[in-house]
């Protein structure tokens, strides 16, 4: 038997996972828009976007990408 704490562990570092995979998309999407040469103010709605939304966020930027 599983105690709680070994589920509640890996539910922490599970949750901490997605946390930092969350960091490093919005820092990527913020720097791949200032390497394409937007403006730092819409660099910054993506980075705001991608941390507040960050599955939406991501794929909203990556379809919008491709058109400018």
């Amino acid at each position: 038997m599983v105690e709680f704490h070994s589920i509640f562990l890996l539910f922490i570092f599970f949750a901490l996972g997605l946390f930092l995979i969350n960091i490093f998309t919005s820092i990527w999407a913020y720097r791949d828009a200032r390497r394409l040469g937007h403006s730092s103010e819409y660099s910054l709605i993506v980075l705001i976007a991608t941390l507040f939304f960050p599955v939406i966020g991501l794929i909203v930027y990556l379809i919008i990408r491709k058109d400018t």
